[in-house]
């Protein structure tokens, strides 16, 4: 069957596009109000569960692990008995229920449906990734653009969350802001459905013949453990990125809130708002990133995922010395509080970091991971970053006792270092993964792939 394209890629691409991006509102706006609504006191109009800062990041560092940790065992269930295309429609189903269920004001309703959403995230995130891969050919220059365009809907999903959950329910009820998160994933799946017909032969469960099943237990060759030993490298890199990039959902959330001066022209902006800047930056330089590092690369410069992520660390450990800076203004300030624009600069330099690093690993891991082992394999990845995601409320946690200060130089220190690490091991790394990046970018169409980005 010949490829059915939309703007130089396959029209499945843009179906997987919508789908996570309303799965993204669903996740983002949650996690916009998760930890402001257990501090909210339990008086007055819009009360919350009065919980201390400690408690409350605790409990979004838990969820974060579980919420990602479970995508290991979406992408084993999704290889052994639904595929990944029904593992998707399941795990939308779960995560509709367990927004829903949050919005209920009950402390058991709350955390089942804490327990629904990690199940459902478990299921759907792995897997929808391992499908965008699916729509590409090996050797297809088209990919790494592919998961850009991907990867901008996932924050154009998160641009929106906050601004419309959190407002709704900062200002006026957290419960009906939860539902409205529910609302967005039930859209999310409206859109699946009927655009299934353009994910034909993706995503399916592979019926295996007794001769590809006695392969199936053939040991891994050496390229495969040399390519999974990078895979390994690159998920330690993936886990104190996110440790770092977390910070923006719970310690940041909350220090924005009590040390940031938010008055604007007289009005106070709303602390859940802040949460959108990461996805506003995205959408805004990810296209122009995408461009910059083909033409880096067809220029014969080293572009390695490798080395972008090395790069990434770099500007991770910069934006952290920007909220340095806030820290020292506060002190020095007459109010208490740190002036805006300190904290929209580290959200910008989290994005530029995040461009060399998320996307890019997303696409790496379907060029290195073992083709029986892909949606496992994927599933590990967000597992890994639900490792970063506790360890980053347990930075968040380590603030209230050490300050913030102590934390975000502790920070800074960690990602500058595991930078400098990986550049010093590019050149081996790049050997190890066998000429997998080598093959995409011989690509023949490598001139349509920059028109795309461009």
């Amino acid at each position: 069957m010949q490829e059915q394209t939309m703007w130089g890629h396959p029209k499945g691409l843009y179906i997987l596009f919508f789908t996570e991006l309303w799965e993204r509102f669903s996740f983002y706006g949650m996690r916009a109000i998760l930890v402001l609504y257990l501090t909210a006191q339990t008086t007055g109009d819009n009360p919350g569960l009065d919980w201390t800062s400690k408690e409350a990041l605790a409990l979004y560092g838990w969820y974060g692990m579980f919420v990602y940790f479970m995508g290991i065992f979406g992408g084993a269930i999704a290889d052994k008995w639904l595929g990944q295309k029904q593992s998707v429609l399941v795990g939308g189903v779960l995560i509709i229920l367990g927004q829903f269920s949050i919005s209920i004001d009950s402390l058991m309703t709350f955390y089942s449906g804490l327990i629904l959403l990690v199940c459902g995230v478990g299921l759907l995130k792995p897997n929808i990734s391992t499908m965008v891969g699916g729509l590409y050919k090996k050797g297809d220059i088209r990919r790494d653009a592919g998961f850009t365009i991907f990867y901008i809907g996932i924050n154009i999903g998160a641009l929106a969350a906050p601004l419309l959950v959190g407002y709704i329910g900062e200002t006026y009820d957290w419960h009906l802001g939860f539902s409205l998160a529910g609302i967005g994933m039930i859209l999310g799946q409206i859109v699946y459905v009927f655009g299934r017909k353009h994910l034909q032969g993706i995503g399916d469960l592979l019926k295996h013949s007794a001769t590809e099943a006695h392969l199936a237990t053939k040991p891994l060759s050496k390229v495969e453990k040399d390519r999974l030993i990078v895979l390994l490298l690159s998920f330690l890199i993936v886990i104190v990125f996110w440790a770092a990039y977390e910070q923006a959902g719970g310690l940041m959330n909350l220090y924005a809130r009590d040390s940031v001066d938010r008055l604007l022209f007289g009005w106070e902006i709303p602390t859940s708002w802040f949460q959108s800047l990461h996805a506003f930056y995205v959408v805004l330089i990810g296209g122009p990133m995408a461009v910059i590092w083909l033409r880096w690369s067809k220029k014969g410069k080293e572009s390695s995922a490798v080395f972008k992520m090395a790069v990434g660390m770099i500007i991770m450990a910069v934006s952290f010395l920007a909220l340095m800076g806030a820290v020292y203004d506060a002190s020095l300030s007459a109010i208490g509080k740190a002036p805006i624009y300190w904290l929209l600069l580290s959200y910008f330099l989290h994005v530029v970091a995040e461009l060399s690093i998320s996307p890019v690993a997303l696409s790496f891991i379907t060029k290195l991971a073992p083709a029986k082992y892909a949606s496992l394999t994927m599933g590990a990845y967000f597992a890994i970053v639900g490792i970063g995601n506790k360890a980053a409320g347990l930075l968040g946690e380590a603030a209230q006792e050490s300050g913030v200060m102590t934390v975000f130089a502790i920070i800074a220190t960690m990602c500058f270092i595991v930078g400098l690490l990986v550049f010093a091991l590019v050149k081996k790394l790049k050997t190890l993964t066998h000429g997998a990046e080598d093959e995409i970018l011989e690509s023949p169409h490598d001139e349509e792939a920059q028109s795309i980005a461009e």
